[in-house]
């Protein structure tokens, strides 16, 4: 049985799988942040959801990265961790 490091290179070595894959990566990239502003923070879901005025099921589809939050969405989860948001635009390399 294949561990998931193993599975997971084994699937990404198929052009279309990786092309999807890396189509996810800012969603992905944005769930990372949020859960690690939270972690930072020390707080459950539940914490973040009362002190932003919502369920713990909706921080935890922001937190699931299907889809990238709006920014007011995002403004609203940093100031519940403590933090705020900020805006980086990167250029990719040519």
């Amino acid at each position: 049985m294949k561990n998931l490091a193993e599975l997971k290179t084994a699937l990404l070595a198929d052009p279309a799988a990786r092309a999807e894959y890396d189509a996810l990566a800012p969603e992905f990239d944005m769930a990372r942040e949020l859960i690690a502003a939270r972690a930072r923070a020390g707080l459950t879901q539940a914490d973040v959801a009362q002190r932003m005025g919502t369920t713990q099921s909706v921080v935890a589809r922001l937190e699931g990265g299907r889809r990238i939050p709006s920014m007011r969405t995002v403004q609203r989860y940093a100031q519940a961790v403590g933090g705020r948001a900020v805006v980086r635009i990167e250029i990719a390399p040519a």
